[in-house]
């Protein structure tokens, strides 16, 4: 790996800086996949005679809303990024970085349970007519699994990659599946949301085990907002948008830090073995190699005891070569513009359905300060973005055609409508925003009221 390899193409962030009536143009590269692919929709999806995907809205369709929190209950702790599904199907969602939650559940599904599960814990199954419409609070159980730590030092985690990823075609889907998925992005400048995104996905998965076919990505329906003023006069943009965060299923995607080539390039350690989903996974700890001049990753991969499947990632730029970051990640800058990395955060989870793991929720989060050299005060930029699969389908496999889907290139902003009314997003799940997204909406479209009237 060079030096040049942390800029892979992962996730671009464009900054239009407008000064002395120029426009430059600065990308910041997070770095990670070389390689491409990942997808999944709907089973209540069907082909039009266009070839469009209809959504059922006939009476056996349709839903109740829910919404709660996941707390420890021990500690009382919310439990982020935590899984809530119906049992029995592939529809779900997960908790917000508060531990809150949003379900969608159709009236046909209203005599199944739910299931919340999070790496660590005992998962938790009850009756959906146990739910209440709102405020509902579940408590799950912290499960740490104890094992002879002389067995866990016997394990090699190189091995146990190189196993994993050999098994990646026996432990995900050798078919292509549909999913249907929500994405957001959003930035902050400070503590105000400043440019707001979003959208239902639908997205034909290629299969695991055919490594040369494509994931391809679709929007369906999606809604924006930008406040430009508030960002001064820098303007931050997402480039590549869903696409990128597809290529973060590292099951499809190996790249960096699965790759064998890559493995000179880090330290590896057991970390002990957690509950993930009623099941024991090994937790892999690894980061940089301290001689390295250029950074890398620290982080902890969850792979299952019984299949070695990759059942999650959770990682970050090194602190070890962190302020270095900025050189790397940064393509173009003004004079005058110093841009420093504080921080780049990637999570990715799998959810096992009918003893397959797929690909359920990626969230990448980087925080940066930005300063004029003149001026006084710095601006804190957090730019992040989420998506959650809320259904997966293995019928009516449609592979949208190329010109149809969003691209690496692409400005995600730039491919969806203006915002619509709540109910523009229907029966469809979503991730519920720390603070409310139609709060949040509602802010920034007062603010651009304002400056026309």
């Amino acid at each position: 790996m060079k030096n040049d390899d942390f800029r892979s193409k992962f996730t671009s962030v464009i900054i239009l800086t407008m000064k002395k009536k120029l426009t430059i143009i600065i990308i910041l590269f997070i770095a990670f996949i070389l390689s491409i692919q990942v997808v999944f929709p709907t089973d209540n999806h069907q082909k039009n005679i266009q070839g469009n995907i209809n959504y059922q809205d006939d009476d056996t369709m349709q839903v109740l809303s829910f919404s709660g929190k996941v707390i420890d209950k021990n500690t009382g702790d919310p439990i982020v990024f935590a899984s809530v599904f119906i049992t029995g199907t592939k529809r779900g969602t997960v908790t917000n970085s508060n531990g809150e939650f949003i379900i969608k559940i159709p009236r046909l599904y209203l005599n199944r349970q739910i299931g919340i599960a999070h790496i660590g814990y005992i998962t938790s199954i009850f009756d959906v007519t146990e739910l209440k419409p709102s405020d509902n609070v579940v408590e799950l159980v912290s499960a740490p699994y104890e094992i002879e730590e002389v067995t866990i030092r016997q394990l090699d985690p190189i091995e146990l990659i190189k196993s994993a990823v050999v098994k990646i075609p026996e432990n995900f889907s050798n078919q292509p599946v549909m999913m249907t998925s929500f994405y957001r992005e959003t930035i902050k400048q400070n503590r105000n949301y400043v440019a707001i995104a979003e959208a239902v996905l639908d997205v034909y998965k290629a299969s695991y085990k055919n490594t040369t076919d494509f994931d391809r990505i679709k929007v369906f329906k999606g809604r924006k907002s930008q406040d430009v003023k508030k960002m001064d006069t820098v303007l931050f943009k997402f480039q590549g948008g869903p696409y990128t965060s597809f290529l973060l299923d590292v099951a499809k995607n190996p790249g960096e830090l699965l790759a064998e080539e890559s493995f000179k390039f880090y330290e590896y350690q057991m970390g002990g073995i957690v509950r993930v989903n009623d099941a024991q996974a090994y937790v892999i700890d690894f980061d940089q190699k301290k001689e390295l001049e250029f950074p890398l990753y620290k982080g902890k991969l969850y792979l299952d005891v019984d299949n070695l499947a990759i059942v999650g990632i959770d990682f970050e730029i090194s602190p070890k070569k962190i302020e270095r970051a900025s050189e790397y990640l940064i393509r173009k800058k003004p004079i005058g513009l110093s841009i420093d990395v504080e921080s780049g955060n990637y999570l990715v989870n799998y959810r096992k359905i009918d003893n397959l793991w797929y690909l359920n929720y990626v969230r990448t989060e980087l925080v940066f300060r930005v300063k004029w050299k003149r001026k006084l005060f710095r601006s804190i930029y957090t730019t992040m973005s989420e998506m959650a699969v809320t259904d997966i389908s293995s019928e009516n496999i449609q592979k949208y055609r190329f010109r149809e889907t969003i691209k690496l290139s692409d400005v995600f902003v730039e491919k969806v409508t203006d915002f619509e009314d709540p109910d523009f997003w229907g029966d469809y799940n979503i991730i519920k925003l720390d603070e409310s997204i139609e709060e949040a909406i509602e802010k920034l479209s007062r603010k651009l009221r304002r400056r026309t009237e």
